[in-house]
């Protein structure tokens, strides 16, 4: 299955899970998985939450920022794989001075 994100919409959201700044992203959802190719632009971040029934995988493609995940900060940069398993938490930040991009999976824990 081929994935076009070129043929999804593209959504901003504005303090996502009362973060601050906007979030862009296009997403696409199953009963299983969200795949999401998305971007903070500068000086946003998304707010600190708990992975509960799930966990996040995030590709940074461009940009650089750091996650608060659990008791630590880790400082990313493209390239660079950040994951959040079930039952941990993290919140993203943009650092830099251009859009922070980058493909992530929340897969579903039954």
């Amino acid at each position: 299955m081929i994935i076009d994100y070129s043929k999804i919409e593209e959504q901003t959201i504005e303090r996502f899970r009362e973060g601050n700044g906007e979030l862009v992203t296009r997403n696409f959802v199953d009963a299983d998985n969200k795949i999401m190719m998305s971007y903070l632009k500068p000086g946003a971040n998304i707010g600190y939450h708990k992975h509960e029934s799930n966990s996040e995988i995030i590709y940074i493609i461009r940009g650089e920022g750091h996650f608060e995940y659990d008791d630590t900060v880790e400082k990313v940069k493209a390239g660079d794989v950040h994951y959040c398993p079930k039952g941990h938490s993290h919140a993203f930040y943009n650092d830099g001075q251009d859009n922070l991009c980058y493909f992530a999976i929340v897969a579903e824990h039954p």
